[in-house]
């Protein structure tokens, strides 16, 4: 008998709340490490009506004076204020009936330095009760890494499909569908589809939801006709949609008040449209608003690198990767790998390959994809796995896995 199931992921838009605080954090972020690329990061923003809190530790050893010991104020160098209306603005909130909007939001700023007592544990220095002085974990915890051969992305199919919805909606709204107008659409938005697999294999979308927010007066029928045929026909795969799949088009009837107007945003609080949709499990660490020295962030990029290139070296078909860190410790306190089942060769085997292959200490890691980077606000929306371009999706490890691997296997 058939192993049946229907797995459903959701995304959110570029103007979702949540959403908005992760690109203002990650502005934050990258406007640092531009400046100074030994930046500690750790940037919180909160969104509701007209208001935007920013909050945090940040710290730029360049600011530091190193004969006085004085430290200049953050705001001579980055202009915050600026930075974050510019997000704003980016995202699209400028339209006049914008209860938030990109030029009157008041801005609420609350950074302060990073607590020395995690630094000394962090830095790559001795300090009293440091067993050593490489650079150390930014915290405990735990990351996951995961890759699925089932899209071209190595990702599972439900979370790109409603990341493609969510990237054609907002390419739409800004103008950058030839021929294709809605000027009714707002940036508020969110995207969920189901996937029906048979034997593991993805066979059918069973629904597809999306909720999009728009100016007053635009006839609901006109929106659902105008998703269906714009949006949902034209980046879903045809041969998954059959006359039994089910569209749920802005199924309360009417979604004009959206953004922070209508409910408040956090940064941290869409993790599971950020990694895999609930499909690879997550340790719980949030990623925007913070340097590449918290292996929240880190260390899940680096399992991503991972899990990928195992499955690309057709090393298995489903690989998640897992790390656990002691802040202030170099090393993972453990490695686990689990195939499901799908292995070409045992877990353990890919276990030490992968040991032997990469470094998983927290200043390797940021050495080994290049991570002092401006980089992190290409990664806010629509998912921080399954796009090319970023350093943790490059298979470039894929011939050195496959060698170990044979040389483990005589």
């Amino acid at each position: 008998m058939a192993n049946t199931f229907v797995f459903s992921s959701e995304s959110v838009g570029e103007g979702h709340p949540d959403k908005v605080a992760d690109l203002i954090s990650d502005s934050v972020l990258d406007a640092c490490l531009a400046y100074d690329k030994t930046a500690r990061v750790a940037c919180e923003t909160f969104v509701k009506s007209n208001v935007v809190v920013v909050g945090g530790e940040i710290t730029l050893p360049k600011l530091q004076d190193k004969k006085t010991g004085k430290t200049r104020p953050i705001e001579t160098v980055i202009n915050l204020g600026q930075i974050i209306r510019d997000a704003i603005r980016e995202i699209g909130y400028v339209n006049d009936d914008d209860v938030f909007h990109a030029d009157t939001v008041f801005i609420n700023n609350y950074l302060t330095a990073q607590s020395a007592d995690i630094a000394q544990g962090v830095d790559a220095k001795k300090a009293e009760g440091k067993k050593t002085a490489e650079q150390g974990a930014g915290d405990q915890g735990l990351m996951f890494g995961f890759a699925s051969d089932e899209t071209a992305e190595l990702m599972p199919a439900p979370i790109m499909f409603a990341h493609r919805l969510g990237r054609e909606l907002t390419a739409i709204r800004k103008g950058q569908r030839k021929g294709v107008k809605a000027p009714w659409l707002r940036p508020d938005a969110k995207s969920q589809v189901s996937v029906r697999y048979v034997d593991g294999v993805p066979t059918e979308i069973v629904n597809v939801v999306i909720s999009t927010q728009h100016a007053a007066g635009v006839p609901h029928a006109e929106i659902e006709r105008f998703l269906i045929e714009n949006v949902v026909k034209k980046v879903l795969p045809a041969k998954l949609l059959n006359a039994k799949t089910e569209f749920l088009i802005n199924p309360t009837g009417k979604f004009v008040i959206g953004g922070p107007q209508g409910d408040s945003g956090l940064t941290g609080r869409k993790i599971i449209v950020d990694t895999y949709g609930g499909w690879g499990r997550h340790g719980g660490g949030a990623f925007s608003g913070k340097d590449p020295s918290k292996v929240d962030r880190s260390a899940a990029y680096m399992g991503r690198w991972v899990a990928k290139n195992i499955v690309a070296a057709k090393l298995a078909k489903q690989c998640e990767v897992q790390f656990a860190y002691a802040i202030g410790h170099p090393k993972p306190v453990s490695v686990y790998v689990n195939t499901f089942g799908t292995g070409s060769v045992a877990d353990e085997v890919i276990t030490e390959a992968i040991q032997q292959v990469f470094s998983f200490k927290p200043a390797d890691i940021v050495k080994q994809l290049d991570l002092l980077r401006p980089i992190y606000r290409q990664t806010t929306n629509y998912g921080h796995f399954g796009k090319q371009d970023l350093p943790w999706e490059q298979t470039t490890k894929v011939a050195a896995l496959q060698a170990a691997v044979r040389k483990l296997s005589k």
